[in-house]
């Protein structure tokens, strides 16, 4: 075991967990055992809780400007210390180093944003009646939770880490059991940061702790992102509680590629967003409709597909039990007539046997009926469609239940826009692969892709991690009384 067991973060201290029950993390890479998580019980989310509870009192009447100065030194952290954690980012998850760096880099940004809160909740002061005035301002909710998950062990966290706690929350932190190593290393610099004890703590666990999460009647909110299946359980039972949730879940984000599309341009885009992270990564590309005759476009995508290399340019899935599903798809497509034009089956990695890779695959001549035209894939698999318009092209996009990302590869401005007001997507991309907004502009999908209103980055995240209270004043007697007062 290359690390010792991980623990609880709570109260700002490394505590062993109440619970016996723990599991093995493997590195995907190679294999390697790399620590030990403990599946926490609701005795540790209990102690956890009480202690953000406790550090709330102080740190929500923290003015914000106050509060920021913290982030100011954990960016500067993360940027002393990017490299150590896109290793153990790539070591954990199995991505590779480059796209790791990326990762941090993307932390960075978001707390960037973060810093910028003091000058975006300044709330409101107008004169509504000779002598009276009506005040808005931004008051944090409380103690809030986030349940993260696997694919991104330190962006996905500082989605909401930054924004949360500068608005004034006390945040816990549930990591994926797969990845749970970054998590306790980011709380290890935001204490080098100066943030207080119990701001920020970490238990570990599995479906047990999510559930907890859900029902703990000391948590205000909860954001969770993962899988459509358990993001619709934790929306249905965090509100049911009478909490605020936002939950993000799956996808199936559609490519329509033109017959006029840039054909080197297209390919590699196309390309780099369905094997980018292994395809595990909600905004990947996971199914092209290619309008009228694209083969041109195809043979390039091929060509570009055949330049990624498992253990190179191309990390591992997560682990066996991902690989033998992706492979299992791939399989089924081929059996129901479709056509793989690069096969990702069966691959090894030479010094790496024990590492869980899927090589870039890309299918043809997949109808909407199957398999790998509708569900979430979550590997290096693009499956292309093929359409004679570009209505039909999105009649099948707005079929899919999913509504995270589109894009449109084109040289048409006009096609362009048409397909952006028509796509059933919260963010839509014009010769884009991987169409992420850039803060402050905000992440989230539609559809089922999620459950909850606003989104859980940028702007739109202040609405979900505060609360609007409104005062109306009034202090001089000579102002009279009117229908106001």
């Amino acid at each position: 075991m290359k690390y010792p067991r991980l623990k609880n973060f709570i109260n700002g201290n490394f505590i062993e967990s109440a619970s016996d029950r723990k599991l093995e993390v493997i590195s995907p890479g190679d294999g390697t055992l790399l620590t030990e998580v403990p599946l926490s019980d609701a005795a540790d989310l209990n102690d956890a809780v009480s202690g953000a509870k406790a550090a709330f009192q102080h740190w929500s009447k923290t003015p914000i400007k106050e509060r920021v100065q913290v982030f100011f030194k954990y960016k500067y952290l993360l940027e002393q210390h990017l490299q150590e954690l896109a290793a153990l980012c790539s070591e954990e998850n199995g991505k590779t180093i480059g796209e790791s760096i990326a990762e941090i880099e993307k932390c960075i940004e978001l707390t960037e944003f973060a810093c910028s809160l003091p000058q975006l909740v300044t709330g409101e002061l107008l004169e509504v009646s000779r002598g009276v005035e009506c005040r808005t301002e931004h008051v944090p909710l409380g103690v809030v939770a986030s349940i993260v998950p696997f694919n991104f062990p330190s962006m996905v966290p500082n989605w909401t880490i930054p924004n949360a706690i500068a608005l004034g929350n006390c945040m816990i932190i549930k990591p994926s059991e797969k990845v749970p190593i970054s998590c306790g290393r980011l709380a290890e610099l935001l204490t080098e940061a100066g943030l207080p004890p119990g701001v920020f703590s970490i238990v570990h666990g599995d479906e047990e702790i999510v559930g907890g999460i859900c029902d703990h009647p000391g948590i205000e909110a909860v954001s969770f992102v993962g899988s459509t299946r358990v993001a619709r359980l934790v929306y249905q039972r965090a509100t049911s509680n009478y909490k605020r949730c936002l939950a993000l879940g799956g996808a199936k984000n559609h490519l329509m590629v033109m017959p006029d599309a840039i054909p080197g341009m297209t390919a590699q885009n196309v390309a780099a967003s369905m094997s980018g992270c292994a395809g595990q990564r909600c905004m990947a590309a996971s199914a092209m409709v290619g309008v009228g005759n694209v083969d041109h476009i195809i043979e390039k995508i091929c060509e570009e597909a055949r330049k990624i290399i498992p253990g190179e340019n191309l990390g591992a899935v997560i682990n066996k039990a991902s690989k033998e599903r992706i492979e299992q798809y791939i399989t089924e497509a081929e059996e129901q007539g479709a056509k793989v034009l690069v096969d990702g089956r069966g691959t090894k990695v030479e010094g790496k046997e024990n590492g869980t890779y899927v090589g870039p695959t890309v299918i043809d001549r997949v109808t909407p009926g199957m398999s790998v035209a509708k569900e979430e894939i979550f590997g290096p698999v693009i499956s292309i469609m093929r359409t004679n318009t570009v209505d039909e092209a999105l009649a099948i996009e707005n079929a899919n239940p999913y509504g995270n990302a589109a894009s449109v590869f084109t040289q048409n401005g006009g096609v362009a826009r048409y397909i952006i007001e028509r796509a059933s997507a919260g963010m839509v991309g014009v010769n884009v692969g991987v169409p992420v907004p850039r803060e402050p502009f905000s992440f989230g999908g539609w559809n089922e892709s999620k459950f909850g209103v606003g989104d859980i980055t940028g702007k739109s995240s202040i609405e979900f991690w505060t609360k609007l209270k409104k005062s109306t004043i009034k202090w001089n007697a000579e102002a009279g009384v009117n229908w106001m007062s």
